[in-house]
């Protein structure tokens, strides 16, 4: 404990007292109060204080980390004491715990917080599948700006276009943080994470759902408006499941069809709250409006039992991101790719149609878009939804 925190705590005694995580301290005279909640309490005179407030130098350097070095913003403060459980740990526990660090996640971050002799905090921030990754094998980093540039791309080195999608790289870290820069870096990674789920504690976070959500959309998205027909709400519980589980973004959904009507599908079990409709859930949703158009048509297509198994199996693994896990050798995998390659060259035709039934039996050279080779809401064909955005509003025009 340094002359600094002894200054600071008496002008603070002197001013209007210190009452914080169950420590006291106040003037009597020309003496000092000092006193915790578990009954220790002593009156000292002014000159004594330096000496005294060392028999409670837990507690002097936890009000003076709280009040003099964390950020003051209500938001970031609240975190901070979250991520070392200020709340659920009295101070010489919390202490006992910090010496060899506090651990929680966020998303896929880990992050540990330890405490010097003087209380000052520290962050270590990784990935949680890095907890035992040998200190060679990262790449170390100092600045929070740089998660921004972590964030970018997965372990293969592909864009992610969605920055709560489970599928943020490994091999990095930040091993000093102090708080505001942890909190800076976490922001990156995941925006407004910490600001949502302080709303959310509370009480205070503004929803959007879907139909309002969508209600908003102009331009290229306001095609999506057109998909909401009166007839029911399945098709946005498709999208929830597509894009709103677990499994695709580690926000938990609280936006549901509207504010009366609830879907069917899970929220989720993510730390921290998503309010709305994000902006690759509105650009994902314009290309299914358009699809979802088409008029049902009936094929016939000869396959064996084995086959259409194998055609449910690829299925399956393209949709829970399995299929470049699946090994080479394992054929007794449907979605294998030496089993997808023998379904295709004996049931493809030399055009690509499986069984050799076409698309369309009347088309011609109709091109691209539906069957006719229209663009059902006259925009520009393919939208890409790997754009990068840093806050967590989706598409208004």
């Amino acid at each position: 404990m340094d002359t600094e925190q002894v200054d600071a705590l008496a002008t603070a005694a002197a001013d209007d007292g210190v009452e914080f995580d169950g420590f006291a301290a106040s003037t009597e005279g020309e003496g000092y109060v000092l006193a915790t909640r578990e009954g220790s309490k002593t009156l000292v005179h002014g000159d004594d204080l330096p000496e005294t407030a060392a028999d409670y130098a837990d507690y002097v350097t936890n009000w003076y980390f709280w009040h003099a070095t964390a950020p003051q913003a209500e938001d970031r403060w609240t975190y901070l004491r979250w991520l070392e459980r200020a709340d659920e740990l009295a101070v010489p526990d919390r202490y006992d715990a910090l010496e060899s660090g506090i651990v929680r996640t966020w998303g896929e971050l880990r992050v540990t917080v330890t405490a010097d002799a003087d209380g000052r905090r520290s962050y270590d921030l990784r990935h949680v599948e890095d907890a035992d990754t040998p200190e060679a094998d990262f790449t170390d980093y100092a600045d929070p700006l740089d998660a921004r540039e972590i964030s970018k791309h997965d372990d293969r080195g592909r864009y992610r276009p969605l920055k709560t999608a489970p599928s943020l790289r490994t091999g990095w870290r930040f091993s000093d943080l102090g708080p505001a820069d942890l909190v800076r870096a976490v922001d990156f990674f995941y925006p407004a994470s910490v600001a949502n789920w302080y709303r959310e504690r509370e009480g205070d976070l503004d929803v959007t759902h879907w139909r309002e959500a969508i209600g908003r959309q102009t331009g290229i998205y306001g095609v999506v408006q057109t998909w909401d027909r009166g007839d029911g709400h399945e098709h946005v519980d498709w999208v929830a499941e597509a894009c709103c589980v677990d499994s695709q973004c580690l926000k938990r959904r609280e936006w549901e069809y509207d504010e009366e009507t609830a879907l069917s599908v899970d929220g989720g079990d993510g730390e921290f709250p998503c309010r709305e409709p994000c902006s690759l859930v509105i650009s994902a949703a314009r290309q299914w409006t358009k699809l979802e158009g088409e008029e049902p048509r009936t094929y016939e297509f000869e396959l064996t039992p084995s086959e259409k198994e194998q055609v449910e199996a690829i299925i399956d693994a393209v949709a829970d991101g399995r299929a470049a896990d699946i090994r080479e050798a394992d054929v007794y995998d449907g979605a294998n790719r030496y089993r997808a390659r023998f379904l295709r060259a004996k049931r493809f035709d030399d055009e690509g149609n499986l069984s050799g039934t076409p698309t369309d039996p009347a088309e011609t050279d109709a091109g691209p878009g539906d069957c006719n080779g229209n663009d059902d809401d006259g925009g520009d064909g393919d939208e890409s939804v790997d754009v990068e955005r840093e806050d967590d509003e989706e598409p208004d025009a």
